[in-house]
C-alpha cells in the first residue's frame, strides 16, 4: 500500500495553491524529504524541502532535475495551466495548454520511471471534473488526454509494483480560478482528500461531491452529462 511516511516526494508546481499544501502535508505524514518543483523555485521555511527547478516543458530541465533528485519515490503531477484556448479556430493556445497540462506530466513521470519501478514507488496526475465533463473547453481535452494516459501508466506500471492514481476535483480555491464565480474547495481539504486516498490504495480520487456524481454520469446517456444536446427539451 502506498506511503508517505519515510517517503522522498516530487511535486510539481509546488509554487501554486495546492502545490504548497501538498508539499507541507507530505511533511505532515512523515516524508523524509520534499522536492518543491517550479519554473521559479523560492525559498522554504523547513530544511527538508528541497527547491528544485523544473519546466514541465522544457525536457532538459527535467532530466537535470533527476540528475538531482533521483532518490523520489513519490511523484505529485500537480503543474497545470489554465488559458481560456479554445478547441476551435487558432490552436495555439491549445497546443500551449497540452504542452503543460498533458506533455509536460507524462514527461515527468517518464523521467523518473526507472527509479519508480525500482522502488515500486507512487504516481498522482492531478487532473479535474473537467477530464470528464467537455465545458471547459481545451482544458478539458487537455485533462481528458491525461485520464486516458493515467489509465495506460497504471496498467504499464502495475507489473513493477508502481501505484498510478489520479485527482478528480471541482474549484478550488487558487489563484488559478480567481476570476471564476463558483463555489469552490478548500485547497487544504483537497490535499487532504488526495493523500488519504492514496494511502488507501485508492487509482481514482474523488475531491468532491461534484466529482463523484459526475463520474456515476458517465454511464448514462450523454444528454445527461449535456441537458443542452437533449431535443426532447423544448
Amino acid at each position: 500500500m502506498p506511503t508517505i511516511n519515510g517517503a522522498v516526494v516530487l511535486v510539481t508546481g509546488a509554487n501554486g495553491g495546492l502545490g504548497s499544501h501538498f508539499v507541507y502535508q507530505a511533511l505532515e505524514r512523515g516524508a523524509t524529504k520534499v522536492y518543491a518543483a517550479a519554473r521559479t523555485p523560492k525559498e522554504w521555511d523547513d530544511d527538508r524541502i528541497v527547491p528544485l527547478f523544473i519546466d514541465v516543458t522544457d525536457l532538459g530541465s527535467i532530466a537535470d532535475a533527476v540528475d538531482l533528485a533521483s532518490d523520489v519515490n513519490v511523484v505529485i503531477n500537480n503543474a497545470g495551466a489554465a488559458n481560456g484556448a479554445s478547441v476551435f479556430g487558432d490552436l495555439s493556445a491549445a497546443r500551449a495548454l497540452f504542452e503543460t497540462n498533458f506533455w509536460g506530466a507524462l514527461a515527468v513521470t517518464d523521467a523518473w520511471a526507472i527509479a519508480l519501478r525500482s522502488t515500486g514507488g507512487t504516481v498522482l496526475n492531478v487532473l479535474s471534473v473537467l477530464s470528464w465533463l467537455g465545458i471547459g473547453d481545451a482544458y478539458s481535452a487537455s485533462k481528458a488526454a491525461l485520464w486516458q494516459a493515467t489509465n495506460t501508466q497504471r496498467l504499464q506500471l502495475a507489473p513493477a509494483g508502481v501505484h498510478v492514481a489520479a485527482l478528480h476535483l471541482g474549484y478550488a480555491d487558487t489563484p488559478m480560478t480567481e476570476g471564476i464565480d463558483a463555489p469552490k474547495l478548500d485547497p487544504a481539504d483537497v490535499v487532504r482528500t488526495a493523500y488519504d486516498g492514496l494511502e488507501a490504495g485508492d487509482y481514482e480520487i474523488l475531491a468532491d461531491e461534484l466529482s463523484v456524481q459526475v463520474k456515476a454520469g458517465l454511464a448514462a446517456p450523454i444528454e445527461v452529462l449535456y441537458p443542452q444536446l437533449d431535443r426532447s427539451v423544448a
